[in-house]
């Protein structure tokens, strides 16, 4: 149990990381709830710039902090300093300079979207599955879980560790040889991502620039379903980004996803093909598939948007490792392993 009180106290201690000054002392701690009952606390807190490495951290700080003190829980909202407690601190030149990005749209890195036109078709299997055949062919490989409302990245990987803060710079979490950064590592207990589309945006962006990737091959992103606020914000951060677009066999499914080939073909991004997934069922007593979903979306859709289908999933659940859960990742022997490698080989033809 911890009461308001208690949680003041300890949040009155802790520094705004830019400004290098306590909460108490930036007059930083705009709202502190607790419910004692239920042993949990809500806090905002303002900081001279949000959206930073440096916040990530100070929010995994504070909930550490908290929960040794005896929080089950703990929510946290984070503003924007007042303009006039700014430029008090601009005044005496505790404000410094940002910090400069590592990986810019620039670099040698190769950027690979997966995108799909809607939800279900199994995008974010094919993004963990596609970077881990790359790491296995020696390739470098990063991978941003861009789809921030319904991030999944982390549990499908069997990711239990959260990402450190160096310096500046955060240090993504590496796992199958492919370091990975989410926007599950930042919230608290699965909760929802309550956000409007410019600070998703921002966030976005600094999993670009504030993150310690070093030299990587190809940096692949998770996006989220359709043509919204995150797809348009990576269409403008990456011009020179690749495309891969997700569908199942359904015909629907391959027509609500040419919308997403159809935006990447009007921002100048390369489609590198189509990956169908879930193409049939087949039984392992008979030998014989079903094609549940129905057949051909993935030939018709690579043919609309006048690229190659890369390759074709069926619906096969990968074998469970106790000892090294990863309830999403197929094994490099697996039936699906190996189509998920011939996929990889294959766009490194493409991309030579």
């Amino acid at each position: 149990m911890i009461t308001e009180q208690q949680t003041y106290d300890i949040l009155k201690k802790m520094e705004d990381p830019l400004l290098h000054k306590t909460l108490e002392e930036t007059n930083g701690i705009l709202e502190v709830k607790a419910k004692e009952e239920k042993a949990h606390v809500s806090v905002k807190i303002a900081l001279a710039k949000t959206g930073t490495p440096e916040q990530l951290q100070l929010q995994m700080k504070i909930v550490d902090t908290l929960k040794k003190a005896g929080a089950a829980t703990v929510g946290i909202r984070f503003a924007a300093l007042s303009e006039e407690e700014l430029e008090k601190h601009r005044a005496s030149g505790d404000l410094q300079s940002d910090s400069a990005g590592l990986l810019s749209p620039d670099s040698k890195t190769t950027f690979v979207a997966i995108a799909s036109g809607k939800g279900g078709v199994g995008k974010s299997t094919v993004s963990v599955n596609l970077a881990v055949a790359l790491a296995r062919l020696g390739k470098k490989v990063g991978l941003i879980d861009a789809d921030i409302y319904g991030f999944s990245v982390p549990d499908m990987m069997g990711i239990t560790t959260r990402p450190k803060v160096k310096g500046n710079q955060i240090i993504p979490v590496e796992r199958f040889g492919v370091k990975v950064i989410s926007m599950g590592f930042f919230v608290e207990d699965n909760s929802p991502v309550i956000w409007r589309g410019p600070m998703l945006g921002k966030m976005l962006n600094n999993f670009f620039t504030e993150v310690e990737w070093g030299e990587l091959d190809y940096l692949l992103l998770d996006l989220p379903p359709g043509t919204g606020d995150v797809a348009l914000d990576v269409h403008t951060m990456l011009p020179s980004c690749k495309e891969i677009i997700v569908t199942t066999p359904h015909p629907t499914a391959a027509f609500v996803a040419a919308r997403a080939g159809a935006m990447a073909l009007r921002t100048n991004h390369e489609i590198l093909g189509v990956i169908e997934n879930m193409s049939y069922f087949e039984s392992k007593l008979t030998g014989e598939k079903e094609f549940v979903f129905g057949q051909g979306g993935g030939d018709k859709l690579a043919e609309e948007l006048r690229t190659e289908l890369l390759g074709k999933l069926p619906l096969q659940q990968p074998d469970w490792n106790e000892e090294d859960f990863a309830p999403s990742i197929y094994d490099e022997n697996h039936r699906i392993g190996r189509i998920y490698g011939e996929i990889a080989e294959k766009m490194g033809q493409i991309l030579g």
